[in-house]
């Protein structure tokens, strides 16, 4: 690990920009070249994971300008020369035209989040030294090893199945692989949205743009937009009807209360309870956001907001980024977040943020 950031920051320091847009077409155009020559043995989605991981490596050492010029080219080359009809950007199908849409996003998001995590790794090894930085790098890419690594294969897998043309599928199964397809890319897209508030956290560039709000509204949206994680657990919201307007940064408190629903949706069983509550105590907004499943063990509690931090035995997936975001943009409001365990033995998160209220 030591030795390949050592590399990292060699080449880029070494190369400049100019030529770094030179090696990076160069690559992908060697690459596909050689795909190309093999085509006969090579599957459509096989070049596809080809190019991806080509790009994966140009950003690992290469700036975010060259990377993102080698995915619009990847896609271009993959279309002209792989996706039938070949030598032209005409696609045929709806099918092909999602297949090529979805490359393309994947392409975008994998080349941002490979340069992303070098630019959070360069950050960190300058605040914290590098045995510190060496550790949490490791264990952001292993984090998101998985949670790109599945939607990726989702995506893929089901354009392939789309694409096979197979007459058994009826139009149900393909809305249903549309489906697949809609929910991978909103969890891909979780994700970047984790990374990027993650990175304004560390930059320390969070500047709260407070204006009136109504909290039953929030809390509304919140629970609508986190539909599919909530399918099969219950929701209740106790808001007093007078509670008056709080001046707060709508978009910051969006992520916070989206990241502590859903991660008591993610840490209990089907059919669990969750109660999301607000109220005015001694001139403060108090929101809590109480479960009653296993709740979190004494020893971990005090652990659960730092970064990249997951409970032991706890099932894949995540990146332990969102408990940490919410206290970092809960804390930009100048407020506090805390965790107890509830009287049925769950867990319950308390908000306590200072904010200018309006009846």
């Amino acid at each position: 690990m030591g030795a390949t950031l050592q590399l990292n920051s060699l080449v880029v320091n070494k190369v400049d920009t100019k030529k770094q847009y030179a090696w990076s077409v160069f690559i992908v155009c060697f690459v596909s070249g050689v795909c190309l020559v093999l085509r006969g043995y090579l599957t459509t989605e096989s070049v596809a994971f080809i190019l991806l991981v080509t790009l994966s490596l140009i950003a690992m050492f290469f700036d975010i300008l060259p990377v993102l010029l080698t995915a619009v080219l990847s896609a271009l080359i993959w279309d002209y020369f792989f996706i039938l009809p070949r030598f032209n950007l005409r696609v045929g199908n709806s099918e092909d035209k999602i297949m090529l849409s979805m490359y393309f996003i994947v392409a975008l998001v994998s080349g941002v989040l490979t340069y992303k995590i070098r630019q959070v790794e360069k950050i960190l090894r300058q605040k914290e030294g590098k045995s510190q930085t060496f550790k949490l790098y490791n264990t952001l890419l292993n984090s998101l090893s998985h949670e790109l690594r599945t939607p990726i294969a989702t995506i893929i897998g089901a354009t392939d199945n789309l694409l096979s043309n197979n007459p058994e599928l009826s139009e149900d199964d393909k809305q249903n692989l549309l489906a697949e397809i809609s929910t991978a890319s909103l969890r891909l897209n979780r994700q970047v949205e984790n990374l990027l508030n993650m990175s304004r956290l560390e930059s320390g560039f969070i500047h709260p743009k407070k204006d009136w709000c109504d909290i039953k509204e929030l809390i509304g949206a919140v629970v609508t937009s986190l539909t599919e994680q909530l399918e099969h657990h219950h929701i209740t919201i106790e808001i007093p009807g007078d509670l008056p307007l709080f001046k707060l940064d709508y978009g910051l408190m969006e992520q916070v209360l989206q990241n502590l629903i859903q991660n008591a949706a993610v840490h209990t069983k089907s059919g669990s309870d969750i109660v999301v509550k607000a109220n005015v105590v001694e001139d403060n907004l108090v929101i809590t956001v109480e479960d009653n499943g296993a709740g979190f063990p004494e020893n971990e509690t005090a652990k659960v907001f730092e970064k990249f931090y997951r409970l032991e035995n706890s099932a894949a997936g995540g990146t332990g980024l969102g408990l940490s975001i919410v206290k970092g943009f809960t804390e930009a409001h100048t407020g506090t977040v805390s965790l107890q365990r509830s009287k049925s033995g769950g867990a319950l998160f308390t908000l306590k943020i200072p904010a200018e209220k309006w009846y």
